[in-house]
């Protein structure tokens, strides 16, 4: 079954790029679909899509995982890497069905993910078998650093963003990630916000927004 998504419509009525925001643990698609808004008068020919994950959240009822997380909800290694696969899976195939449907190429694809929605992302983007325009990882980290040299097919150029407050993902795991993506030849750019505990300022929106617009075309 496909992956449930709202879309919003390119402002200039025909998208050349896209952006899909993967949403952390126990949220949902409208949660980040909501920084569409600031960011669509500056990326006028960008579609936007922020999908539900699979699973509804064992921790929060309401909300999504794209897997269980084993010290939050009691879960085995063995089940959240089983679900980590299948949510990777859906991801991709929805990726590539949105293409598809929009007529856009992967190199005008952008992921904009939040915590566990950064870490899906870090971990699908680099193992496609063709590049897209760049990730944008939020409060978020990189799973099984170790394999990435040897798993990355592509290196897209990726931005992490993090406040130096996070209470829930260490700000240490910022720095984890980024060395890790330099080590296997990532063009890795950081943006720290200070004061921030797990969640986006609008000085990482900022950034954020600098980065699509540099590295989606159109």
């Amino acid at each position: 079954m496909m992956l449930q998504s709202k879309r919003k419509a390119p402002q200039s009525g025909k998208a050349k790029s896209m952006v899909i925001f993967i949403h952390g643990y126990g949220a949902d698609g409208d949660d980040l679909l909501g920084l569409a808004d600031p960011l669509a008068p500056h990326l006028p020919d960008t579609v936007f899509y922020s999908p539900n994950a699979p699973e509804p959240c064992v921790g929060n009822p309401f909300g999504y995982q794209w897997f269980p997380i084993p010290w939050l909800d009691g879960s085995s290694e063995e089940a959240a890497q089983a679900s980590m696969a299948v949510s990777l899976e859906k991801l991709n195939s929805f990726i590539d069905a949105k293409l598809a449907e929009e007529k856009i190429g992967i190199e005008a694809l952008a992921l904009v993910g939040f915590s566990q929605g950064t870490m899906m992302s870090l971990h699908l983007a680099p193992r496609r078998d063709s590049a897209m325009a760049g990730v944008v990882g939020f409060s978020g980290r990189l799973l099984v650093p170790e394999l990435l040299g040897a798993e990355a097919q592509v290196k897209p150029p990726i931005l992490l963003i993090h406040g130096d407050a996070d209470e829930v993902v260490p700000f240490e795991d910022m720095g984890r990630a980024g060395d890790a993506l330099v080590s296997a030849g990532f063009e890795v750019y950081g943006h720290v916000m200070k004061g921030t505990g797990h969640g986006i300022a609008p000085d990482g929106l900022q950034v954020a927004l600098s980065f699509l617009h540099d590295k989606l075309p159109g």
